[in-house]
């Protein structure tokens, strides 16, 4: 990762590192995605969020509809198609090796209390 020098020569973070953990660090983003790169290679929106504990159905329209605006995900039928699903892009599916190290990162260092503190 490149680093930008600001003028005082205070190290600075890189926009495009911003910018993605931006997206991936949204509440109920990083879910959304996990969860289409585990399941099916489409997944209906109640399959969505029956998977994802918490999320209300607006948020999770939101945030299916943001990450469709970031060529992340797409939806795969017709607007009007209630039958319709979504899946990832190959933007999407890149993800995969991102998740995988934060799964281990999370398998080593948080621990089972931890989770349960933040439900």
């Amino acid at each position: 990762m490149s680093k930008i020098i600001a003028s005082n020569e205070q190290p600075a973070i890189c926009p495009k590192f911003e910018f993605t953990f931006g997206i991936l660090g949204k509440k109920w983003n990083g879910l959304i995605i996990e969860v289409l790169l585990e399941g099916e290679s489409t997944l209906r929106f109640i399959d969505l969020s029956n998977s994802i504990e918490g999320v209300s159905d607006r948020v999770l329209t939101e945030r299916l509809k943001e990450l469709e605006s970031l060529g992340i995900i797409q939806r795969a039928g017709g607007p009007n198609n209630v039958r319709a699903g979504y899946c990832l892009t190959e933007k999407g599916e890149a993800l995969h090796k991102v998740m995988n190290e934060v799964q281990e990162w999370a398998d080593e260092w948080v621990c089972n209390e931890e989770c349960q503190e933040t439900k």
